[in-house]
């Protein structure tokens, strides 16, 4: 029996176990030490708030200082505890590592379509930076450049206009609420001159004017700046409303992914600020990309 449920009926713990179709709730040794990790987090964190006096979601709300919602997103399986949130869940219940290592491995077995990372970040973000070397970042593409882009991989013409259609969609979700993320963008100069001339011109024109928006600023790393950390590749660093932590989101050839690890997030922090140190002030790079305008 794990130790932090010493009082409470153990038959209600054996009964646990066969709330969760096919799955099994960790499975403690003497030292309390999980020998099993399987998702359960809904089931699980239900169970825990009827053992402890029947907790309510704002009762459990409350004791970790987040909101109702997010609770009720964990209960629901729509998204999972991230690693502080989880280790102070297990405070809060006297129930680690379970809910840590549930977490853990959730978001290992994450399936990309069921779960869409990026979009699911920028909306619940309360600050959004990215940065982008060869090209424009999504949030800031008008339409002609994203198709130029998506169609001239090796996407399906049918699976381009979906993912352009996805993308338009998320440009709104975050700068048409009533109250945007605060947006930083750091854009490597070499993806503001690659493209054709009559669509950048009108992309470049587009960056220009969402960079007079109060919430929105808009960087640009020179060739000058020479070798930079940020040109191992593309990552966005979203700060989360709801929990007061920091996520991580990288891009390859392949596919993008989430980086919650603290190190791995403070890996790209440090990068960031390397990049924020060769990156030009932000009236510098609106006067640049309105002369890269003019020479289109």
């Amino acid at each position: 029996m794990h130790p932090g449920l010493i009082g409470h009926d153990a038959r209600r713990y054996r009964h646990a176990r066969q709330l969760i179709p096919g799955r099994k709730l960790p499975r403690y040794g003497p030292e309390g030490q999980a020998a099993v990790s399987s998702n359960g987090i809904p089931q699980v964190l239900r169970f825990l708030r009827s053992l402890n006096g029947g907790m309510t979601q704002e009762q459990l709300a409350q004791q970790l200082s987040v909101s109702t919602s997010l609770i009720a997103k964990f209960e629901t399986g729509r998204q999972i505890p991230m690693p502080d949130t989880a280790d102070h869940i297990d405070q809060v219940f006297s129930s680690a590592p379970l809910i840590k290592e549930l977490s853990e491995n959730a978001r290992k077995s994450i399936p990309p379509d069921w779960f869409r990372a990026l979009p699911e970040l920028e909306q619940e973000a309360s600050a959004i930076r990215r940065y982008e070397c060869q090209i424009i970042p999504g949030l800031l593409q008008t339409e002609a450049y994203a198709r130029a882009i998506l169609h001239s991989g090796l996407l399906t013409p049918a699976k381009a206009d979906e993912y352009l259609a996805l993308r338009m969609t998320r440009q709104a979700a975050v700068f048409e609420r009533e109250e945007p993320p605060v947006c930083q963008f750091i854009i490597d100069e070499d993806g503001l001159r690659r493209g054709d001339p009559v669509i950048m011109r009108e992309q470049l024109e587009h960056i220009a004017e969402m960079s007079t928006r109060s919430r929105v600023l808009v960087q640009v790393a020179p060739v000058s700046a020479g070798l930079h950390p940020g040109q191992n590749g593309p990552f966005m660093l979203a700060s989360m409303a709801e929990t007061g932590g920091t996520v991580g989101y990288v891009d390859d050839q392949l596919e993008g992914r989430l980086v919650t690890d603290p190190k791995r997030v403070a890996t790209l922090e440090q990068a960031w600020q390397a990049l924020s140190g060769v990156a030009l002030p932000r009236d510098q790079s609106r006067d640049m990309i309105l002369k890269l305008v003019k020479e289109l």
